[in-house]
């Protein structure tokens, strides 16, 4: 009863300081001046229509992180904000560049033997994804087996059982989002075990040969490190897995490894409007999507480029549609708006990590950030979503209010969705900002949607007029938080937002306490 007065108490305070803070805001009809009017006008269905047509045509290939296809969106995009006269912001005008590697095994010095029994299987190199290993050798070691489906099996094992020796589990068998959401979820459970090695079975496609590396966070060599993982696709292998009791077997594992590998150079695509107001402006709202997307399936009939209009074309070039429009502004918005596209969120949120590992503005000043992901399909599998839109962890901050008066003067409804708000919160590159402590949130419109991940995804399936009328909500209210003297606050209130609070105070040691 107590702890419930607590919370009951605390949250009346956060929605009367949301309240109050609110009034210091412009109310989204006072923030509709003619030049905001004129400016939003600027947000067009058939010029949406125009850049997708391109980011999400068969010349790009899927935008696959790297890829040429990947390079050229990238440039399309820099295009965009130089014709908008934006302010480059990169280390290579609008390009900030990262180096990774791709690394793939060499064949003569790769050898993995799995054993049970009398059963022994040499797996190929060319059945194996590498990640994160680079030249390891593993002794026979006992192999743990987990089901990713048989949660009682991994509640049962121990850091005793399981430390040092190799984990076996299989991806789901139909990998939607909640799956995959799922099969995370037991990874992330499996690495606080401190397993040597982690072996994940697919039995549904081909193995990628080549694995992209990120040559600042990888392992050393040799590393006694849960991120150790490799993924095998042989059928020999998974139909001894099958045999295999679940949690400790009587099986053993043994790899040697050597791989190759190449650089490479990905980059963010970065734009600034420079805010006018002598203090303001050198603090940042920060509007971001992910340009790349899954590229083309190994194998298949028909059409096999996965074209990724909705995910998230729809989202980069909401950026650029949204950029031209505030760049035309002749009173320009106090704070600064940082406009950018992210690489590699498909395979990890690469690039938004990047960025916060490598922030071009300093993080302690960037107020806000707004993700727009999934924004241009109406058509979800939940039903129509015009004219709506929700955004993750709706209530983990002030942004969700303020998305939501801007959506009443523009006519889109924002809403919390009653499941994936917050279960959704983590999946995207607002987290790599909200980790860091800035009140970030993803915008999306439909979760779910007939081709997600799959070469269906075209760009003529997009609802550009419904698109057009969320820009125009999310350009207002990036103007009220550009506009405002008071920052988006985090929630103190809701629990799930403890460690975005903390990492916010940690960024600002001489802020006073409360509700920050």
């Amino acid at each position: 009863m107590q702890t419930k007065s607590i919370r009951a108490t605390v949250a009346f305070i956060f929605l009367a300081a949301v309240t109050v803070n609110l009034v210091a805001y412009q109310s989204a009809p006072e923030a509709l001046t003619p030049d905001v009017r004129a400016a939003l006008d600027r947000i067009s269905a058939n010029s949406l229509r125009g850049h997708l047509s391109f980011i999400a045509s068969d010349l790009l290939e899927g935008r696959d992180t790297p890829s040429r296809g990947l390079d050229l969106a990238a440039e399309y995009i820099a295009s965009q904000f130089r014709r908008a006269g934006l302010e480059p912001a990169g280390d290579d005008g609008y390009f900030q560049t990262a180096n990774f590697a791709l690394s793939e095994f060499d064949p003569r010095n790769f050898e993995l033997i799995l054993q049970a029994g009398a059963t022994t299987i040499h797996v190929n190199a060319n059945q194996v994804t590498p990640a994160f290993l680079q030249k390891w050798t593993l002794a026979t070691t006992g192999v743990v087996k987990v089901p990713s489906n048989d949660t009682a099996t991994l509640a049962a094992l121990t850091a005793a059982q399981v430390e040092g020796k190799v984990v076996i589990t299989e991806l789901p068998g139909a990998p939607g989002p909640a799956q995959v959401s799922a099969f995370r979820n037991v990874l992330r459970q499996v690495q606080v075990l401190r397993p040597s090695l982690v072996v994940i079975l697919n039995r549904q496609d081909p193995p990628e040969p080549v694995q992209l590396i990120d040559l600042e966070t990888r392992p050393a060599e040799n590393p006694a490190s849960p991120n150790a993982s490799l993924t095998l696709h042989a059928p020999e292998a998974i139909a001894l897995y099958d045999a295999l009791p679940a949690g400790i077997t009587a099986a053993t594992l043994s790899l040697r490894t050597a791989s190759l590998e190449r650089p490479v150079k990905l980059r963010n695509v970065v734009g600034l409007v420079r805010g006018s107001d002598p203090t303001l402006k050198d603090t940042y709202v920060l509007v971001t999507a992910h340009y790349d997307h899954v590229g083309i399936s190994p194998s298949g009939d028909g059409d096999r480029i996965s074209n990724g209009a909705n995910d998230d074309g729809s989202g980069t070039v909401s950026v650029v549609e949204i950029a031209g429009a505030l760049a035309a502004l002749e009173q320009k918005p106090k704070r600064s708006i940082v406009f950018m596209t992210v690489f590699g969120e498909e395979k990890g949120m690469l690039g938004s990590r990047y960025y916060t590992r490598h922030p071009i503005f300093p993080l302690e000043d960037t107020v806000a950030n707004i993700n727009l992901e999934q924004i241009g399909r109406t058509d979800s599998t939940e039903g129509p979503q015009v004219g709506t839109a929700s955004l993750t962890g709706f209530d983990f901050s002030e942004i969700g209010t303020i998305l939501q008066a801007a959506g009443e003067s523009t006519g889109i409804r924002v809403y919390k969705h009653p499941t994936n708000s917050d279960s959704y919160f983590s999946r995207s590159d607002n987290q790599a900002f909200a980790a860091m402590g800035v009140p970030a949130h993803t915008l999306c419109v439909a979760f779910n949607y007939p081709d997600y991940h799959r070469p269906g995804d075209h760009w003529d399936k997009v609802d550009y007029e419904n698109m057009a009328k969320v820009d125009r909500m999310v350009a207002l209210a990036l103007l009220m938080i550009a506009n405002n003297p008071e920052a988006p606050k985090w929630n103190e209130a809701n629990a799930r937002t403890a460690n975005y609070v903390k990492a916010w105070r940690d960024r600002h040691p001489a802020s006073q306490p409360g509700v920050r």
